[in-house]
């Protein structure tokens, strides 16, 4: 029987603010060889407009699994975020 192919990992960030997800997206290709460019997502808290209570999320695609979760979550907190549980 064939072996069924690896599924892609996506590790999603989440951090305070834009900066913030803007400088972590800038090191993930120097600290992980992230070739492809993380997206950033906007995520507003619920019933707020304001773009004071928004988080930043910062989805990074890893077709091969090779990205290590633990040091993602150390990257984040770097920048007083955490990686979201999948």
């Amino acid at each position: 029987m064939p072996e069924n192919g690896r599924v892609s990992e996506r590790h999603v960030l989440v951090l305070p603010d834009r900066d913030s997800a803007e400088e972590l997206a800038g090191e993930l290709p120097d600290r992980f060889g992230v070739a492809e460019q993380p997206q950033l997502v906007r995520d507003s808290l619920a019933g707020e407009d304001d773009a004071e209570d928004a988080q930043w999320l910062v989805v990074v695609e890893d077709p091969d699994g090779r990205l290590d979760a633990t040091a993602l979550d150390e990257l984040a907190a770097e920048y007083e975020g955490w990686l979201e549980a999948p």
